[in-house]
């Protein structure tokens, strides 16, 4: 069975956002929520400062916490490690959101458009009424994986079976795909890379790895 994850390489990454542009124009979030996101940090001490850009989203954990607090059995893991919502079944506790420790679920009670109250074109074709008064968050965008798996493509790979947030990527700093695959794309970088997961100490184990070489 396959394990999706992704790696974001921030010797790589220019914090240009277009990661985060391509989420909200595949899936059509509202002003103020972002599936992905990346993080502007300053580290080093003066005058020897510099920045990094650091992904951030769903890190789609083995062990998530959302998963366990969900009283609907809403949130679930996938086989290949994908956490998905049901949101027929979410009843819009959002139990899930204090839980997560990435701060990477939201809940949006009413629709709301990115230029004053009627969607954009993209918005129109693509909003999903049923994200209203439930819990939200990134999918790893399961359905082109899916589709893509169902057509014979390989995520990672191909880029219409690949998330939106991985394609879009200018400096190629994101990647996807099977960790459970020794000759995959991911499965090669963190073999060659030093890498880092966030709160690993939660033994959330968590689906996103970042590969991070300086001191």
């Amino acid at each position: 069975m396959s394990r999706w994850v992704m790696v974001a390489d921030l010797r790589r990454c220019v914090g240009c956002q277009t990661c985060t542009a391509a989420c909200r124009h595949t899936n059509a979030t509202p002003p103020g929520v972002q599936w992905r996101w990346v993080l502007d940090m300053e580290y080093g001490e003066y005058p020897d400062v510099t920045r990094a850009f650091v992904p951030v989203g769903c890190q789609h954990c083995d062990d998530p916490p959302c998963m366990h607090v969900c009283p609907s059995t809403a949130t679930r893991k996938r086989a290949d490690g994908i956490v998905t919502i049901d949101y027929d079944l979410c009843i819009g506790c959002a139990y899930c959101a204090v839980a997560c420790p990435y701060q990477a679920r939201y809940k949006v009670e009413e629709q709301r458009y990115a230029y004053g109250a009627q969607p954009m074109e993209y918005e129109a074709a693509r909003e999903d009424p049923r994200r209203l008064g439930v819990a939200q968050k990134c999918t790893f965008c399961s359905d082109r994986v899916d589709a893509g798996l169902a057509r014979g493509l390989t995520p990672g790979v191909d880029p219409d079976a690949t998330p939106a947030c991985v394609n879009s990527c200018i400096a190629q700093a994101l990647h996807f795909g099977d960790i459970e695959d020794p000759d995959s794309n991911v499965s090669r970088l963190l073999a060659e890379n030093r890498y880092f997961r966030m709160h690993e100490e939660l033994g959330t184990n968590p689906g996103f790895y970042y590969l991070w070489d300086r001191k």
